[in-house]
């Protein structure tokens, strides 16, 4: 696959706006882990290979094992997630399909008793975050296989 454009070059605004909103979220109070997790999740549902390779190297650099890695894309059928994490997924899911699902009450809910109304709202801006950056390297036809995670348990 060769690369259509960077649109780090191309237009810095766009990379410096959307970090922006990764620096707020770095802060905001959300468990790293579940964070990427999110990222994990919604990338799957969109097919983005580059934040797929991002985002299963992130959190494995955090220690996170195999099996929920593995698991991630059946996370209703696997055991290795918490009721938190399950809330967290459910609602990526939902508000990634948004036109499909219109975020259910039923869902939003099941997240409200895991999440606080300012956790649920940073949950959504990482879950819509990282749509935007998976449409990106999509449209961009970014190159998986390159990244190189800056944190690291070693």
């Amino acid at each position: 696959m060769e690369p259509r454009f960077d649109y780090r070059k191309a237009a810095p605004g766009v990379q410096q706006a959307l970090l922006a909103c990764e620096e707020y979220l770095r802060k905001c109070g959300l468990e790293p882990g579940l964070m990427h997790l999110v990222k994990l999740r919604a990338s799957q549902i969109n097919g983005c290979a580059y934040c797929i390779d991002m985002h299963w190297k992130d959190l494995r650099a955090l220690g996170e094992g195999e099996p929920r890695l593995y698991g991630l894309d059946a996370w209703e059928e696997s055991p290795y997630y918490s009721e938190r994490e399950r809330c967290a997924i459910a609602w990526t899911e939902a508000v990634t399909e948004i036109k499909g699902t219109h975020a259910p009450d039923a869902i939003y809910q099941k997240a409200r008793r895991q999440f606080s109304e300012k956790e649920l709202a940073d949950l959504t801006l990482l879950v819509a975050t990282i749509n935007a950056w998976n449409r990106l390297a999509i449209a961009a036809r970014s190159v998986p296989g390159s990244y190189e995670p800056a944190v690291s348990k070693r």
